[in-house]
């Protein structure tokens, strides 16, 4: 066998059919297991070239195994493809999607440039069939055709509309090809032109210009290793071999050998350079996996993740980690031997303990505890820039109420967290070249614009905080930390903060069951779900019984328990639910309930108001 490494548009130039031969399964690959993470390779490479990184590694996608097939003199080459159809189907399939989004955007030559990866052209026994680059099996040749030959997105949506059957409460799904051109298609519009109001990356520069920028990185960044097999070697076996079961080498266990490698090669004592610097990697809590995001992964490849992205200040995909850091290793030279790389490994590995497991006590607890109860993780490469710096605890208690305060006005004001990997990036470059300070996190916070980065002044978290249905969008963890902080600020500053043996519960104090024993003003009944959906909207009591429904989950309404009430508690009416509640809790935030005679949207509000003075003190922009 010949073996070699190409870019994927080199395997598409040749004047070649790639044919799968019949007995292949048909095509399979699906959104969340191969699309989106072929997206997000390309995406990366899109990234980096666009933002001048050229030094960057190529991408290898995985490997090609190809086997010659006798072909008459003069035909177009024929190759079968042994193992890789999926993935080479599938790049057919974005290359489409690239093609038509070209011509939508009037770029007519990029079109037509990769046209050139997608048909054969010249003189050809079968042009019907060999003009293809890649032939598939039977059963899905004629809708890879049409994704390749309609031209335009509206014209394949025109082939393949959306079909119901009787009484279906969904459409049926379009076939798999199609489907996937579509995604591909819709993530290119917003890499392209951005989303929801936020412009696209180097919006700066026409899209013409970042398209073909992105094609060079096509041609020239995302590579295949392929396996060309001779006459005498057995398609079979090789496919069985390459498909063995075996258990994979985490990205941590490659580093480790990668770096012991070197150790040995340094003439340095590997045993007791393992036993002082790497021994604490082996043990439970660090091959424990967790998950991040809709991946599940050993703490071990976290860390090595998060490390690498707090020293580059760049998005490290962690399938990429062993590549990246012998990459980062190779060409920044951040160690001055295997020694001192050993010795930082093993400090930050300390650090990044720190943060998954804070001990009370400890000055990064708090920033900590919150992080680990609004689940944000993309904060901890900066966490770990910032623990090597050696701030003092006045700092550290800086830092910590700049991030609180941007995070959980975000939260309440329900802005989203998708571009929270970006901004925690940026700012672990921002104090690596301005500051490790509180007043750059400031400022670099300040500077962000748009729903994805704002954030909230007084006005915008007051309106979220006193008027917006926060129970669901805030789950318990939040809610339980936030009144925590809260009911805090009752007590005085000598005050010990509360611990309890379990956390506490959230209570609606006026019950999201109202209904039966909580009437309107009037002393009229409310409404339940069905009795609204049949209600004209200008009934009395639909326009009350929604207006509460909306109430009920405002935070002016919520609180903690020690411990919970049970449901038939829960749902009292205010007069008997309240000596209930005392003895459930006597927490200081709830002490004033205890003075209501009564309890309704009115007395919620002013609570609402209350509260909120509080919370600008604790989070103060």
């Amino acid at each position: 066998m010949d073996v070699h490494k190409s870019s994927v548009l080199a395997v598409f130039d040749a004047k070649q059919r790639l044919e799968v031969p019949l007995f292949q399964r048909q095509y399979v690959w699906n959104e969340e297991q191969q699309w989106l993470p072929l997206w997000e390779d390309i995406q990366r490479k899109f990234v980096e070239s666009l933002e001048g990184r050229k030094d960057a590694p190529n991408h290898f996608l995985g490997a090609l195994v190809l086997d010659q097939k006798q072909t008459p003199t003069g035909h177009v080459v024929v190759r079968q493809v042994i193992d890789g159809q999926q993935r080479l189907t599938t790049l057919q399939i974005f290359l489409a999607a690239y093609r038509d989004f070209c011509s939508i955007q009037a770029c007519s030559d990029l079109a037509a440039e990769c046209e050139k990866f997608l048909y054969n052209t010249g003189m050809m026994t079968d042009s019907n069939v060999d003009r293809f680059k890649v032939w598939p099996t039977q059963l899905d040749r004629s809708q890879f055709t049409d994704v390749i030959s309609s031209g335009s997105r509206k014209t394949l949506l025109d082939r393949h509309p959306l079909q119901r059957k009787p009484y279906a409460r969904h459409p049926e799904p379009r076939p798999r090809m199609v489907e996937a051109y579509l995604f591909f298609s819709d993530q290119l519009e917003s890499f392209f032109l951005g989303v929801n109001g936020e412009p696209p990356l180097c919006a700066e520069f026409e899209i013409h210009a970042r398209l073909d920028e992105c094609f060079q990185t096509l041609r020239n960044s995302l590579m295949v290793v392929v396996i060309d097999l001779q006459k005498d070697d057995d398609p079979q076996v090789i496919f069985e071999t390459l498909n063995a079961r075996g258990e994979p080498l985490l990205p941590a266990d490659l580093l480790k050998n990668y770096i012991f490698f070197r150790a040995s090669r340094a003439g340095l004592n590997s045993e007791e350079l393992y036993e002082k610097y790497w021994s604490r990697f082996d043990d439970h809590f660090w091959r424990q996996e967790v998950k991040q995001g809709r991946l599940v992964r050993p703490r071990s490849d976290l860390y090595m993740q998060h490390f690498l992205a707090s020293r580059q200040g760049q998005d490290i995909p962690i399938k990429h980690l062993y590549v990246e850091y012998r990459h980062w290793l190779e060409r920044e030279k951040p160690f001055s031997d295997v020694t001192a790389e050993l010795s930082t490994l093993a400090r930050q590995g300390d650090h990044f303990r720190r943060i998954i497991e804070p001990a009370r006590g400890d000055f990064i607890f708090g920033v900590c505890s919150f992080l680990d109860a609004f689940d944000i993780r993309t904060a901890y490469p900066l966490l770990l820039t910032l623990l090597e710096a050696n701030l003092g605890h006045d700092e550290w208690k800086e830092i910590s109420g700049v991030l609180e305060s941007y995070l959980l006005r975000r939260a309440v004001c329900n802005l989203g967290t998708q571009n929270y990997n970006r901004i925690f990036l940026s700012l672990t470059r921002a104090v690596r070249t301005e500051g490790f300070s509180a007043e750059t996190l400031r400022r670099a916070l300040m500077a962000q614009k748009g729903d994805s980065g704002l954030w909230p002044n007084d006005a915008v978290f007051r309106e979220a905080w006193i008027h917006k249905p926060l129970y669901g969008p805030l789950n318990n963890p939040k809610l339980v930390y936030l009144f925590g902080r809260l009911n805090q600020s009752y007590m005085s500053s000598k005050s010990e903060a509360l611990s309890f043996d379990k956390k506490p519960s959230v209570e609606h104090i006026m019950p999201q069951q109202w209904e039966k024993n909580w009437p309107l003003h009037g002393d009229v009944l409310g409404m339940d779900f069905m009795q609204l959906y049949t209600a004209a909207e200008t009934d009395p009591r639909a326009v009350g019984s929604r207006a509460r429904n909306i109430a009920k989950d405002t935070l002016g309404n919520l609180t903690i328990l020690t411990t919970e009430l049970n449901s038939s508690q829960s749902n009292l009416a205010w007069n008997t639910k309240k000596p209930e509640m005392m003895k459930h809790s006597l927490l200081p935030i709830n002490l004033s309930l205890f003075e209501k005679e009564t309890w309704n949207e009115q007395q919620i509000a002013e609570r609402g108001e209350q509260l909120f003075i509080r919370a600008q003190n604790l989070w103060p922009r």
